[in-house]
């Protein structure tokens, strides 16, 4: 199935189609630069431009697309540092906000030096050839769904072995693709190893054209708990000592109005209680705070919330693990009717032992959910949002300890993924 005819159709097509783009997509990115979504160094990179040079020796090619891939990838980069002492590690991110998550992270692994970040090049024939052939990796190693024809064509005409990591399919990407299953199955095809995030992911890969699933398991469960500062917990906690606090985590457009308004709803029943939102993008801090209609503290400008504040927006990058170390009862964002939906990552609260819930919409993370059973509550509207709240807040900021969860997965997982990779490389 990965080499019938209709797939080579299809991906000849994708390649004529995007070979038309580089114009439109010079303008887009100039657009996206103004808007904060790249910044003057990616752009180039976006075309294939590297801005550093490809040291001697084995070279291995890692790419997730946002905040959350990034942060599973994490343990991968840690074990290859490990298992592969004469390795170098391109890494490449799809966002900004991915890419500031490496740029927070990658200093405190043990031998970071030999990691070189850069932003990924869009499929675009030309632009792909560009990376591939200045970077010459051993092996490329994709994480759960970026599934690029041209990327993934480049590789595979170069000899350059792929690795699918946390692959994820979902029943609606299955149906979307129709017709052009056969261009899925050519794809994935191409890979020499696929670790699959879920039986459930395992399955409809296989039907999307697999040949074998070489691991079940989920990079996300397996992550660490989320890094934080103590020096600034403890300045958070002289700033909001006594007070009940909620957060609302990774919160995306569509459903910070129904929070806002939850957040009125708990005032009214606790007078005292602040609110902490979390934009998942922190360009976004100044849209809450105008939708709110007043203006509301905002992290990313070095403010704190007094006692009449209800609402603190934390905008700021990589500062997560540093909330969810208070303890505070999380909402996770992405979940609630009017966003685009599909959840985020359980597992991050859970680690520190929050309370958490969540909007309806948790299919990317369905498999975490379930395992994490009756221990997260769902939520649909601001009333239930806020009943929710009200009965699981408490004081927070001073010696508020609550038992973090331990994950149910393999610790290995990262290990074996990163023995795969450095084996694919040997190749």
């Amino acid at each position: 199935m990965g080499t019938a005819p209709c797939g080579a159709v299809l991906a000849a097509a994708w390649w004529g189609i995007a070979s038309l783009l580089p114009p439109f997509l010079r303008l887009n990115l100039r657009c996206r630069l103004t808007r904060g979504r790249e910044t003057p160094d990616s752009v180039p990179q976006r075309r294939g431009i590297a801005s550093a040079s490809r040291p001697p020796g084995p070279l291995i090619w890692l790419h997730a697309a946002s905040v959350g891939e990034s942060v599973a990838l994490l343990p991968v980069i840690s074990q290859l540092l490990a298992i592969g002492p004469t390795h170098t590690i391109v890494v490449t991110t799809g966002t900004v906000t991915g890419a500031g998550i490496m740029q927070a992270r990658l200093p405190g692994l043990h031998g970071h030096e030999r990691v070189i970040q850069q932003f990924a090049p869009l499929d675009v024939p030309r632009w792909i050839a560009r990376f591939v052939d200045f970077w010459q990796p051993d092996v490329a190693a994709l994480m759960e769904s970026e599934l690029w024809p041209n990327l993934i064509a480049a590789c595979r005409r170069r000899h350059i072995p792929l690795a699918l990591l946390n692959g994820r399919l979902s029943d609606r990407s299955l149906a979307r693709w129709g017709m052009g299953r056969c261009l899925l199955a050519r794809m994935l095809s191409a890979f020499s190893w696929i670790m699959a995030r879920s039986p459930e992911d395992a399955q409809r890969l296989r039907l999307g054209g697999a040949a074998r699933i070489d691991l079940v398991a989920d990079l996300k469960e397996a992550a660490p708990a989320l890094p934080y500062d103590p020096s600034a917990l403890d300045e958070l906690h002289r700033h909001i000592a006594g007070r009940p606090v909620w957060i609302a985590a990774s919160t995306h457009r569509g459903e910070e109005a129904g929070i806002l308004a939850a957040s009125q709803l708990v005032r009214h029943a606790m007078p005292d209680a602040l609110t902490i939102i979390i934009p998942r993008h922190p360009e976004r801090g100044m849209e809450i705070e105008t939708l709110a209609g007043h203006p509301l503290p905002r992290r990313a400008a070095g403010q704190f919330p007094t006692d009449h504040d209800a609402v603190w927006i934390c905008d700021t990058l990589g500062e997560t693990g540093l909330f969810y170390a208070l303890g505070a009862p999380v909402l996770m964002g992405n979940s609630l009717p009017g966003c685009a939906g599909g959840g985020h990552n359980p597992a991050e609260p859970a680690h520190a032992g929050c309370t958490i819930a969540s909007g309806p919409q948790t299919g990317n993370f369905r498999q975490a959910y379930a395992r994490m059973g009756g221990r997260v509550h769902y939520v649909q509207t601001a009333q239930d949002i806020a009943q929710w709240a009200i009965a699981h807040v408490g004081p927070h900021g001073s010696d508020n300890t609550v038992p973090a969860v331990t994950s149910p997965s393999d610790p290995d997982i990262a290990r074996q993924a990163a023995c795969a990779i450095v084996a694919m490389a040997g190749r």
